[in-house]
Parts: C-alpha cells; structure tokens; sequence
C-alpha cells in the first residue's frame, strides 16, 4: 500500500486487538483515512463488547487517522453500490468505506476477503 488508504472498522479493529494483518495496517496508519461511519461502527464494536465508551473512543483515537465525515457524494455512491455489493453482503459501513475510497481513488482496506471480488475501478487491498 503506496497511495492513499482508506481504512473500514474491521481493519481499525485488527489493529485494536492485535489480530493477523494488523501490522499491514499499522504501516498506512500516518496516512490512512477513515470515514466517520466506520470510526461509528468500530466504536459500537467496542462498546457492545463492554468497554466504556470513552476508552474505546481514545483507543480509537489513539490510532492517529485523519477522519473524514460522510458527505452527500459519498452516500450517493455508497447508495449505488447497493445491489453491486448485496450478494457479498455488504453492509453501509463497508459501502462507506469503498464510497470514500473511490471518491479519494484510493486503496481500501479491510480483513473481508469477498471484496476482492468487486471490480469498482479502486485497489482493494485485504490484510489477511
């Protein structure tokens, strides 16, 4: 990963746990960016699993990436990869991700392998 990165909740959450593939992520993070609905869904992650919700939101925070907020072109886009992406079952943070990334025309990032079947014109790049 060489260019721009956009990080989805499951690749900020294999860092957080210290799962496999978390290093390839910790190597983009002074770079990576990551959309305000998946920073959403890694912190209901955390919270559901009983952290409180302000440590989980500093251990998110701690990981130093620069967040951009869901804007109009992106729920466009996100919205029509909606039947693209429902047979791999895609959810809206997923299409947010990959909304953002190729709206950037950068690389996104994730532990969800089926992506790699989507042709969206974007490097996707799976850490494991």
């Amino acid at each position: 990963m060489n260019k721009a990165v956009v990080l989805d909740a499951s690749a900020l959450m294999a860092v957080l746990h210290g799962e496999k593939g978390a290093e390839r992520v910790i190597a983009c993070l002074p770079w990576a960016i990551v959309s305000t609905v998946n920073l959403a869904e890694a912190q209901t992650k955390l919270v559901s699993v009983g952290i409180e919700e302000q440590l989980a939101w500093s251990h998110i925070a701690e990981l130093g990436c620069a967040s951009v907020p869901f804007d109009e072109e992106q729920a466009r886009i996100a919205g029509s990869l909606a039947n693209l992406t429902r047979p791999y079952g895609l959810s809206l943070g997923d299409r947010a991700c990959l909304a953002l990334a190729i709206q950037r025309k950068a690389t996104a990032c994730t532990t969800d392998r089926v992506w790699k079947k989507l042709s969206l014109g974007i490097e996707i790049e799976a850490i494991r």
